[in-house]
């Protein structure tokens, strides 16, 4: 196994680590609603793992794209897919309220549709 291969298992990994404490953190959420500890502890890890997740992705895509090298046949199933998930994670995780609280195109259509 090569370096690559070994970089996007453990990006894998990561991924599996964020979506296993996401689901755990959702069933804590409903079946144990005052337990706010674990909530709290589980929630950290969370974002700690998505965190990793981003900034490992940021460095495969900067390897993958680096101007000056042409590694575009190292892009595989595993690798497009990892690229959707960092996509599909961006746009869940982006701050979505300061755009629609503050864009004043999106106040004026709202005044004009009341």
């Amino acid at each position: 196994m090569n370096k690559f291969n070994i970089s996007i298992a453990i990006i894998f990994i990561v991924k599996l680590i964020f979506i296993g404490l996401a689901g755990f953190a959702v069933y804590v959420k409903h079946k144990q609603p005052i337990n706010n500890n674990l909530l709290n502890e589980l929630n950290f890890w969370k974002d700690r793992f998505e965190f990793i997740f981003i900034v490992l992705m940021s460095f495969l895509l900067i390897y993958l794209f680096q101007p000056r090298v042409n590694r575009l046949y190292m892009i595989g199933e595993e690798t497009k897919f990892l690229i959707y998930l960092f996509g599909v994670i961006l746009l869940v995780s982006a701050k979505w309220d300061l755009f629609f609280k503050e864009s004043p195109l999106l106040i004026d259509i709202q005044q004009s549709v009341r």
